[in-house]
């Protein structure tokens, strides 16, 4: 939505330097009526884009910007809820029955989605491989063990391809 209201040229009255109606003065009052111009076409942006459901939490908004933070509340309240699942799963994830290359796959879009959820803080690919080892069946410690004895430790890829070769 934002990059849609910044290419509209809205995107000051939603969340600028322009959240505030100006003063009603005669010497402003271009300024007001182009203020309650943008206003006016955000607020049908965002009542257009909304789900029914999420409606009756803007229905009483007298702004662009109030309909945002409305929003930012409500909608971020849930992607928290689903980050913390998602970090729990993550936290949680093991192997059990599946592959080495599905097993990798599970752990990686995990981490991407709260990468995606969480982007100031997204997965690094050491953290992603700590999980990973974490989850491993223990037929796989040994592995694990020698890598860690290398000078250079490979890439996740590279270490997904080693442990491919030995499940064979």
């Amino acid at each position: 939505m934002e990059s849609y209201f910044v290419g509209e040229n809205l995107w000051e009255v939603v969340c600028g330097n322009a959240v505030v109606a100006p003063e009603d003065t005669q010497e402003k009052a271009d300024v007001l009526k182009d203020w309650r111009m943008k206003n006016a076409k955000a607020e049908f942006l965002f009542k257009r884009s909304i789900s029914h459901g999420l409606f009756e939490h803007i229905i009483g908004c007298k702004s662009a910007s109030e309909i945002w933070i409305t929003l930012d509340g409500l909608l971020n309240k849930k992607n928290m809820a689903r980050l913390q699942m998602l970090e729990n799963e993550l936290a949680n994830t093991t192997q059990g029955s599946l592959s080495i290359s599905q097993f990798f796959l599970k752990i990686k879009n995990l981490c991407s989605e709260i990468s995606l959820l969480d982007p100031e803080e997204p997965i690094s690919e050491a953290r992603m491989e700590r999980h990973i080892i974490h989850g491993l069946k223990r037929e796989y410690i040994p592995y694990v063990t020698s890598i860690q004895g290398w000078d250079r430790q490979p890439s996740l890829l590279e270490f997904e391809i080693f442990l491919l070769h030995k499940s064979l």
